[in-house]
């Protein structure tokens, strides 16, 4: 291990010792996945990890979100010595966001068998850096040493919400789609000034850590229900107008098009039919159907959409059917963003494989971490530790190490160097920092879309 400074040999140390408690909160969240918004049970236990650290614990935030806050350095220490550190402490605020939700996945070892959701996503690795880096950061000494405030953020809804959920959501208050734009719009993050994320590797890495923010697709998609006219389907079905038909002609539409998307572009284009009639014998007179376009800028997947609405409108009009549409609100794209100096030097310190983002990566998934970057600046990394394919049946953790600690060494190092040093860096990256939306346009834009 490189040389390291006193506080962040204590902050190694302190993961170390506490590295069984770390690795069992993992497993523990890993054995009981739970659906967004609903992660009820993940909640609790967070909430009471932070609550023991000492940390101040707010719940129910976006129904199941959990905060828990730290100031660093209160204004009473008096203990500098020289006139020049006696200059103001910088207020800047670090959140560090673990995500609570599993991915549906029925056939996975470990999906519960009544949702048929699994972390098969990697979020319960995500918790694990979150709650061994709270307790480093909740050591008196390690604190001593830093400035400013940390918020350890555990939300909720990362992963898609179908049509149907959103609609019962919005009797409970919930208005966005995900976790994290419905907390930018109820307040949660007024206060971050700097968001730290991770996730195991969403794109093709070999080393065991990738550091750094790459360009990501953002996404939108609609609710399309098509209206035909029911008819016996053998007596007289030229007196119906059939709605799976029109499904299928616009579908059909839509791969057609396919050729005319730019590989620059990223688009990804997927539907799923809810319902295509009911009884075989009739003529459908009601499809209904989920479409999601995927692309890398806000601007071509509003193009990509309205092309996938004239297909709608263009074979509604040939069979002489109606089409109505409720929009599902998506990502936005990730602004994306190189390695921060202290999140490389912090894996230097540690001795980790790792490599940088670099122009031309981009992650065709999707992410609402996409809404933040676009009002904050993001610390990001990626990491190994597992083997199988995201969201699928064989994704499951291999190396504890790599996957739960090293990661909320490297976490807690970072948040360390961003604020020691009266968090000048922390000061440098928000001050250089050009968000694309303020908390209000960002409200307002997504308002306009639904």
């Amino acid at each position: 291990m490189k040389p390291v400074d006193d506080t962040e040999q204590r902050i190694i140390q302190l993961i170390d010792a506490n590295r069984e408690k770390i690795i069992s909160f993992a497993e523990d969240i890993q054995a009981h996945p739970e659906p967004g918004y609903e992660e009820t049970r993940t909640a609790a236990k967070t909430a009471d990890f932070l609550r023991y650290l000492g940390y101040k614990v707010t719940e129910g935030l976006a129904l199941t979100g959990v905060s828990g806050e730290a100031d660093m350095n209160p204004e009473t220490r008096t203990e500098k010595k020289s006139a020049s550190e006696f200059a103001p402490k910088t207020g800047s605020n670090i959140t560090v966001i673990g995500e609570m939700d599993a991915i549906g996945c029925r056939t996975h070892p470990k999906a519960d068998p009544t949702t048929g959701v699994a972390h098969a996503c990697g979020h319960h690795a995500q918790m694990a850096a979150m709650i061994g880096t709270a307790i480093a950061m909740a050591d008196p000494a390690v604190r001593e040493k830093m400035s400013g405030s940390l918020t350890f953020m555990a939300v909720p809804a990362e992963e898609y919400i179908d049509a149907d959920k959103r609609l019962r959501l919005k009797e409970k208050g919930i208005q966005f789609c995900c976790g994290k734009s419905e907390l930018i719009r109820t307040g949660a993050f007024d206060k971050t000034d700097i968001a730290m994320t991770t996730h195991v590797h969403m794109v093709p890495v070999e080393e065991d850590f990738y550091l750094g923010n790459p360009a990501c697709n953002g996404y939108t998609a609609e609710r399309v229900t098509v209206r035909g006219k029911a008819a016996h389907g053998a007596i007289d079905p030229w007196n119906g107008v059939n709605a799976l038909s029109i499904t299928t002609s616009a579908i059909n539409m839509m791969g057609m098009m396919r050729e005319t998307f730019r590989e620059e572009d990223h688009v990804r284009l997927h539907n799923v039919i809810r319902k295509a009639g009911d009884v075989i014998n009739s003529v459908p007179d009601e499809a209904v159907v989920e479409t999601k376009v995927r692309a890398a800028s806000l601007d071509k997947i509003k193009e990509i959409m309205d092309m996938m609405n004239r297909a709608y409108d263009g074979a509604a009009y040939a069979f002489g059917g109606k089409i109505e549409r409720e929009v599902l609100q998506g990502y936005m794209p990730i602004i994306p963003r190189k390695a921060d100096d202290v999140l490389t030097e912090a894996a230097e310190e540690l001795e980790l494989d790792y490599r940088m983002v670099k122009d031309g990566d981009f992650n065709n998934a999707c992410t609402d971490v996409g809404d933040l970057s676009h009002l904050l600046p993001v610390v990001n990394f990626t990491f190994r530790g597992f083997e199988g394919k995201l969201h699928g049946t064989d994704f499951r953790i291999t190396d504890p190490e790599k996957a739960y600690i090293l990661p909320a060494k490297l976490t807690a190092l970072t948040l360390y160097k961003l604020l020691k040093d009266n968090g000048r860096k922390a000061e440098e990256i928000t001050s250089n920092f050009k968000p694309y939306f303020s908390k209000d346009e960002y409200i307002q834009y997504v308002q306009n879309q639904l």
